[in-house]
């Protein structure tokens, strides 16, 4: 073997065993050296040199005393959560939204900017970088050495060379987001698909971290799902995997933003709600919503929504309802097909869960095969406000901490 592939190889096993290690003492800890070697299967020399070196970066410090079983007690270490700061980004059709946090995924500073329509893709790429620039500058007046970068990025992402290929809603082509970024901030970037950012911020923090196979269904402006099967994304050889949303439910229905007729987003995502509203008040339907809504689909038109819901109006418990049947119509389809112990449902009209999920649950016990769906179990997520941001975050906690084949 060539000294430089033998040079390479010790330096990538090197790198996988201390992202085996920092992985541990970020689950178990505050874990001893001799605990972390039981759970890794490292020699214990192993450890104790990558330890040495990971406290000598103050990523890792030393805590506690454990328990002695016999002997000197040992020392216990854990995660410096504070020790670096981290970008995570949304990046959507209308708004730009950067958060900090730091290894603990907790929000800190945000910085949420409009994206006006039809923006080119040098505009795009500039209120991004002015985004992640508020943040960072934010990050360094605390001194704290920054990272990485994640971008939860708007439709068709080919997460291993970091562009954003295509999305309809968004008429731009071929980004270079990570070069773009890596170029200004100089630190790792990492891009993923927005909704598979946010199912790996499920796994990490939310309802997806104590389960192997899981699905996560995004329902905003756009409706997504992400697949998650043994712990790994499913990306297809397209990148196009989980794109529920232009699924076709009603072959003569609305035309889509993507060119074909009565996709799912067409009956389920936040503008068609609106739409379907706009439709029954201008046929006379009485509804607190009149005068609520603008009609193009606005941030907070969801949440508007659900609030008219909570205040008993029919129209808007009737839309939600309908919307929650369509989705368990497509997610019976997904049920069969993949088997998902859980589904994870996101996006602001969560908040409507009775009046959406309980419909989407019975239209999937009905139209399902009944194991598959005695078996699944469907719930809101509880990342909150920032979950695309989290799931973005997650995206460089995953580079350090996850050991890469």
């Amino acid at each position: 073997m060539k000294s430089s592939m033998l040079t390479g190889n010790i330096r990538w096993m090197k790198s996988m065993n201390k992202s085996l290690i920092l992985n541990a003492i970020r689950l178990h800890g505050p874990i001893s050296r001799a605990e972390i070697s039981k759970i890794t299967h490292l020699t214990p020399p192993t450890v104790t040199n990558i330890v040495a070196e990971l406290l000598e970066t103050e990523i890792v410090v030393e805590s506690d005393l454990g328990e002695s079983t016999g002997g000197r007690k040992p020392i216990l270490l854990e995660i410096n959560v504070s020790v670096f700061g981290m970008v995570g980004v949304s990046a959507g059709v209308k708004r730009i939204k950067a958060v900090s946090a730091n290894l603990d995924g907790k929000v800190r500073e945000t910085v949420q900017l409009s994206v006006p329509p039809n923006a080119s893709a040098d505009q795009y790429l500039s209120i991004l970088k002015k985004a992640v620039r508020q943040v960072v500058d934010l990050i360094q007046e605390a001194g704290v050495p920054l990272l990485g970068i994640g971008v939860g990025m708007h439709g068709l992402v080919n997460p291993d060379r970091g562009h954003f290929l295509f999305a309809p809603n968004l008429r731009l082509k071929n980004l270079p987001i990570r070069t773009a970024l890596e170029e200004d901030f100089e630190v790792p970037v990492e891009v993923e698909n927005e909704v598979r950012a946010l199912a790996m911020g499920e796994r990490w923090f939310g309802k997806g971290c104590r389960v192997k196979d899981f699905i996560c269904v995004h329902v905003g402006t756009r409706v997504g799902a992400a697949v998650v099967l043994d712990g790994q994304l499913v990306h297809g050889p397209s990148f196009a995997a989980g794109e529920i949303g232009h699924t076709t439910v009603d072959i003569g229905g609305p035309l889509c933003s993507c060119g074909n007729f009565g996709c799912l987003e067409t009956f389920t995502s936040v503008p068609s709600m609106v739409r379907r509203i706009q439709e029954k008040l201008e046929e006379g339907t009485k509804s607190v919503l009149q005068g609520r809504l603008s009609g193009k689909g606005e941030p907070s038109a969801g949440a508007k929504i659900v609030e008219a819901a909570e205040e008993g109006d029919t129209l808007a418990k009737d839309i939600l309802a309908e919307t929650g049947r369509y989705l368990g119509i497509s997610l019976a389809n997904l049920v069969n097909l993949l088997n998902p112990s859980t589904i994870i449902i996101s996006g602001e009209v969560i908040r409507a869960r009775g009046w959406m999920l309980d419909p989407l649950r019975r239209e999937v016990k009905r139209r399902a095969l009944s194991t598959p769906s005695g078996d699944v179990t469907i719930v809101p997520s509880e990342l909150g406000e920032h979950a695309e941001e989290i799931g973005a975050l997650t995206l460089v906690l995953k580079r350090l901490f996850e050991p890469r084949a």
